[in-house]
């Protein structure tokens, strides 16, 4: 960790969620906010607050399997814990992308045969999703498939009396995706004809008790993952400061973002070792999942990724490449719309209006006299060397048809500043990045 950087332990929220977050009402939920601690090695924070904190005793650990196969950090964390007379009650390493449902019901199986009082996740994506599954399982003595089918958000037959989670859940990110900082969990159930359906789950209580971030320890993560997964934070800022429902608390926070991450991750690229750019993406999503956490409305760039998901397009890519061109058909069809044009040129205004920022845009031949929002995101894209078309990433024209239908389904497809409710319309932004 960046020695400048002093021991931090405070709430990653300091306000209450909003009333409807990825248009699941949680008015009637209780959903605190994590804590996040930085400043040491994540194996001295976790042992830490395992013991102190959590006062807990009996770990189990889900850990991402490319860090356990590569690195020395799994065997980092374990020594820590035990040299504070924690046990190791269990490991599972790796969880399948997009969370099937028989690996959750087996980790969970671990745990409650362990007596496991902790969980602690090293990872980032599925490893963090299945844990929150885990303890929610945990805490309602959930063992099968049909008992957790009951819970999801699709549910008709939610159970009345769901319980909390009471084992705690620590993770330790290694991506700038912010799921960790969301109550939410997603989930596929692979053992019926639906297994490409992945659930929703929020709960009162739901999601990480605490967040250890270290800088250090995400310089091992591959520079396309950590880079992608930052524009995906790019687009939480971008989609937030263009809602036209954004408060001014809600602009502030993902301005903030905003200048904490683009130039940081310009940084990460030029050096990947630089662990004060990858401590500052850090803060950056936490301001990021702020806007997200207060039920501020994404748009079209989520809609559309969400779908483009289930086609093997992890999320920061979505992001890469539909952001830029959801900007672009915002602006083209707003034209009656100032408050459109003008929030877009605030975030324009934002990254010309950084140094680093402007030398990359004018390398890329840009002008802050020409160029729009969709310009400068798609530049900023090309910057990373990261991919901005289907076609970049194998998914042919063939699906757009198909793939326009199910956008509209999304909760954020009618909350974009142009209400996208028309096949055609999502057609259009499409085809303008088939590649």
């Amino acid at each position: 960790m960046n020695s400048n950087v002093t021991e931090v332990f405070r709430p990653a929220f300091t306000e209450l969620p909003g009333t409807n977050l990825v248009g699941i009402p949680v008015s009637n939920l209780t959903l605190p906010s994590p804590y996040v601690a930085y400043g040491r090695p994540n194996e001295e924070l976790c042992a830490k607050h395992v013991r102190y904190t959590f006062k807990a005793s009996r770990v189990y650990v889900v850990v991402s399997k490319t860090l356990a196969a590569t690195t020395d950090r799994l065997d980092r964390l374990v020594a820590s814990l035990k040299k504070s007379d924690i046990s190791v009650v269990g490991v599972r390493k790796g969880i399948t992308p997009h969370t099937p449902w028989t690996e959750i019901l087996s980790i969970t199986e671990e745990c409650r045969d362990a007596n496991a009082d902790c969980v602690v996740t090293l990872g980032a994506g599925s490893t963090t999703d299945g844990a929150k599954l885990v303890v929610l399982c945990l805490a309602n003595d959930i063992r099968t498939p049909e008992q957790l089918s009951r819970y999801s958000v699709e549910s008709t037959d939610i159970p009345t009396d769901v319980k909390p989670p009471v084992v705690p859940l620590i993770t330790i990110p290694t991506s700038l995706s912010g799921g960790e900082y969301f109550s939410l969990a997603g989930g596929t159930d692979d053992t019926t004809e639906h297994k490409s359906h992945k659930y929703g789950f929020l709960h009162s209580g739901m999601g990480s008790k605490l967040i250890i971030l270290d800088a250090e320890l995400t310089t091992l993560t591959p520079a396309y993952h950590w880079l992608s997964t930052g524009v995906r934070s790019i687009d939480h800022c971008v989609e937030a400061l263009c809602c036209l429902t954004a408060t001014p608390v809600a602009e502030e926070k993902a301005e903030k973002g905003l200048r904490l991450l683009v130039p940081s991750l310009l940084r990460c690229k030029a050096d990947p070792t630089d662990i004060e750019a990858h401590h500052r993406c850090q803060m950056a999503v936490n301001l990021a999942m702020d806007n997200v956490r207060a039920g501020i409305p994404m748009g079209g760039s989520h809609a559309i990724g969400h779908q483009l998901g289930p086609l093997g397009v992890p999320h920061g890519v979505t992001s890469c490449i539909m952001c830029s061109a959801v900007m672009k058909y915002n602006i083209c069809h707003g034209a009656d719309m100032p408050d459109i044009a003008r929030r877009q040129k605030k975030v324009v205004d934002i990254f010309w209006s950084q140094p680093d920022v402007a030398a990359a845009l004018k390398a890329d031949g840009l002008s802050p006299e020409t160029a729009d929002l969709g310009d400068v995101v798609n530049s900023i894209v090309k910057t990373l060397d990261l991919p901005r078309s289907l076609k970049a990433v194998g998914i042919g024209r063939d699906v757009i048809p198909n793939l326009s239908v199910r956008a509209l389904d999304d909760f954020w497809a009618p909350t974009n500043p142009i209400p996208l409710v028309k096949p055609e319309q999502v057609m259009e932004i499409l085809e303008a990045v088939a590649g």
